[in-house]
């Protein structure tokens, strides 16, 4: 009898979700080679985590139409986001405080996964955590502004997840 209209809001969610991971990553790789911002192993952890999340949100938004094929990607995107947060809390609260990270879990995960090696412009690590601490962006220091976006995505893939 009645016609509900399905919601735009999972498809345009997903989009900008997928369309702000890639941009903090650009933002990330402008500082890095335009403005000798250099990346600790922390940093380079979330940019490949925010990598992630782009793909996975835009694999959900590619597969919309299917709703539980949405519901996983989406589940993989808030379990990113977790992990994002937790990487960029720990940066933040216990890296950022030590002379070296070398060889941390960070350094460890991203030497296991050859990150540096398949793309070096963008994963190579260059600084220690506490050197990377003393970086700014509006005041905020980088990870800060990393953590705000996984918390912010992971809000706004929680809506989604619940939308019909």
């Amino acid at each position: 009898m009645f016609f509900i209209k399905p919601s735009k809001l999972p498809a345009r969610a997903l989009a900008g979700m997928a369309l702000a991971s890639f941009a903090a990553v650009g933002v990330a790789l402008i500082a890095q080679h335009q403005f000798g911002v250099k990346p600790c192993p922390w940093c380079v952890l979330q940019r490949a985590i925010f990598l992630l999340i782009g793909a996975f949100s835009l694999l959900g938004w590619l597969v919309q139409a299917q709703r539980s094929l949405r519901q996983a990607a989406l589940v993989a995107v808030l379990m990113l986001c977790a992990a994002g947060l937790t990487a960029a809390v720990f940066q933040h609260e216990v890296a950022s405080q030590s002379a070296s990270c070398a060889m941390g879990l960070a350094d460890k995960i991203v030497t296991a996964l050859g990150l540096e090696e398949l793309w070096p412009s963008v994963f190579m690590i260059t600084a220690n955590c506490a050197e990377a601490a003393g970086y700014r962006l509006l005041g905020l220091p980088y990870e800060v502004w990393s953590g705000l976006l996984f918390a912010g995505l992971g809000a706004l893939g929680l809506v989604v997840l619940t939308k019909r």
